[in-house]
């Protein structure tokens, strides 16, 4: 088992005494972790011991995890759907959680086509913030001197809704930004942001944008770190800066804010920090941004950025190519490991390449199951599981689990989705690299696709623009079902970094789509091959912007522009419509790809 222990940089010592208990915590409760564990258990069991939920199960009082794991079942969220709308419906009788729910967050994943909602209690709250308290200590091993300077961070809120019974229901981000932990939170040299709370806190997303971008623009020398909650995120911040950078000049050459920011707050605030013309900046940024080169657009305009805060794991990954050229290869760090569910754990090692992140599970934040997985017997696995569920402290490097979680909220038990696989041990807390959601997005026939062989698929056939320099942008897929047989449909948008250069040719476009055919699972080929019951895939190439069209459209039917990703399969047919509506060129795969009847081993 390989174990690591000591968070000391080899350079690097922390010398702040608020960092070095944060660091003695963190090796705390590494050290610690299956008694840490055993005590969260056994105070949720206590804290929730009369719920009505827990009640069903007989436990009598024990808080032992045999007796809990022996009665309490394994759910997912239909489980426990109808509980949490007798909640959201104005029931106030301590049904999950003996604590009164304080609000509702809601998940990214949806139910029915709804969102989830999850039930939070306000304590929980403090246990977030403290999450958040451990990040810096952290990343001050690896990158000194962030005191020294400020944050340029795009953070934002979405409208918040209200249940029947009045209880709030917004995103977690939403929740936190507009928490008194975060608008009175002491002054932090280590943690000042460009943009005021003001900006961060408007719905309007446009005046919310605009305002920070325009703020870190004044403030270009101080920042130090640039980033997002999503690599998408920070690449749209820098989409927004292409298309209003002349309106920006225009407003630093003027000392005034676009008359097109009406939010008061925001101008009133605005008023101090843009208080004198700077022509001389807005003569810079319009030398910068008015050429077709944007290749270290990041570095240039922030020359003092040390390195990129984004989610790149996951389906965030496809990102990093187009973070690359716009910061110029600035180091891009993931920090932290959270849910609407719960907040799970931080990078110990923040700095590390993207690929190679891996998350610690704090295990003070609640309990935690895993579910051993094996995508070879996805398709056969049982449910409620059959297999026994391993604790946080008993699982092996190598393997990967389904992450289930038992929240001081009320979760019991609950699957999140989360395929993980552990890379190594710190002290005796597991790290894990965050593979995929657990779910099946394209299906014709008897073929199942996920998101991440449907990834890999087009990383493997992208590589072939290379020669052209264009990269895949974004892209989604569609199971096009309206002919027979029915077939992939993956829909692209290319990023050229010369605007000059020779497009990809029909036959290179074709031939990706035969590379993303082989590099998909077996029982998709042999579909093709030997049931004839899927046709060719079928490539389409979009319109430059057009995801951020079906971006604007999720946040316009109340998607939250903090956790927002771009679906990797789309269904719902205004969204295929539009896309289809800006589809430049198609392309088929011209033949059939390799399968045989051998099993590999």
């Amino acid at each position: 088992m390989a174990v690591e222990s000591s968070i000391q940089s080899p350079a690097i010592n922390p010398t702040d005494d608020k960092f070095a208990k944060a660091l003695q915590f963190i090796e705390e409760m590494t050290k610690n972790c299956d008694e840490v564990q055993e005590t969260v258990l056994s105070e949720i069991l206590s804290q929730n011991s009369d719920t009505e939920y827990l009640r069903r199960f007989s436990l009598g009082g024990a808080t032992d995890r045999e007796t809990f794991k022996t009665r309490v079942p394994v759910v997912k969220y239909e489980d426990l759907q109808p509980e949490i709308l007798r909640i959201a419906n104005g029931d106030r009788s301590p049904i999950l959680s003996s604590r009164p729910i304080s609000e509702f967050l809601t998940s990214s994943g949806t139910s029915a086509g709804e969102r989830k909602l999850m039930p939070t209690i306000s304590d929980e709250m403090d246990r977030r913030q403290k999450l958040y308290s451990l990040l810096m200590p952290v990343m001050n091993l690896y990158v000194p001197d962030l005191d020294k300077g400020k944050g340029l961070y795009f953070l934002f809120i979405k409208a918040e809704t209200k249940t029947p019974s009045g209880l709030v229901a917004r995103p977690v981000l939403t929740s936190y930004y507009k928490s008194e932990q975060f608008k009175t939170r002491p002054y932090d040299p280590y943690n000042v942001y460009t943009s005021p709370d003001e900006a961060i806190l408007c719905c309007d997303s446009y005046q919310s944008m605009y305002s920070q971008m325009l703020c870190g623009l004044v403030m270009r020398h101080e920042v130090l770190r640039v980033g997002a909650v999503f690599a998408s995120g920070l690449l749209r911040a820098i989409r927004f800066l292409e298309v209003n950078w002349r309106h920006l000049a225009h407003d630093i050459a003027s000392g005034a804010l676009n008359q097109r920011i009406t939010d008061r707050s925001i101008r009133d605030r605005m008023a101090e920090i843009l208080c004198r013309p700077d022509p001389a900046l807005a003569e810079f940024i319009t030398k910068e941004c008015e050429g077709e080169n944007w290749d270290g657009i990041i570095k240039r305009i922030w020359p003092n950025t040390k390195y990129l805060d984004v989610i790149v794991t996951g389906a965030m990954a496809q990102y990093i190519p187009l973070l690359d050229f716009y910061s110029g290869g600035l180091p891009q760090a993931c920090t932290m490991y959270a849910s609407s569910e719960c907040y799970f754990g931080l990078n110990l090692r923040p700095m590390t390449k993207p690929e190679d992140v891996s998350y610690t599970i704090m295990p003070n934040m609640g309990y935690f199951e895993f579910i051993p997985h094996d995508d070879e017997d996805e398709e056969k696995s049982s449910y409620p599981p059959r297999q026994q569920l391993v604790e946080l402290a008993d699982v092996e490097v190598g393997k990967e689990y389904e992450l289930v979680v038992t929240t001081y909220s009320g979760l019991s038990r609950y699957r999140v989705g989360d395929i993980l696989r552990v890379t190594r041990f710190y002290n005796s807390a597991p790290e894990f690299k965050f593979i995929r959601r657990k779910n099946v997005l394209l299906s014709i026939d008897a073929d199942k696709t996920d998101e991440s062989e449907l990834q890999k698929a087009v990383e493997n056939a992208a590589v072939l623009l290379g020669e052209f320099g264009a990269s895949v942008v974004e892209y989604t897929s569609f199971a096009d079902t309206g002919s027979i047989p029915g077939h992939y449909v993956i829909y692209w948008e290319l990023f050229v970094k010369d605007p000059d250069s020779i497009a990809p040719t029909r036959e290179i476009m074709e031939e990706c789509c035969l590379i993303m055919e082989e590099s998909m699972n077996s029982v998709y080929r042999q579909c093709r091959v030997a049931d004839n019951s899927v046709g060719p895939l079928e490539i389409r190439v979009v319109e430059k912007g057009t995801f951020e069209e079906v971006m604007d459209y999720a946040i316009s039917r109340g998607a939250s522009i903090n956790q927002y990703k771009a679906p990797r399969c789309v269904s719902f047919t205004p969204i295929v419509e539009l896309l289809d509506s800006r589809v430049l060129s198609a392309h088929f795969s011209p033949a059939a790809p390799r399968w045989t009847p051998d099993r590999r081993i």
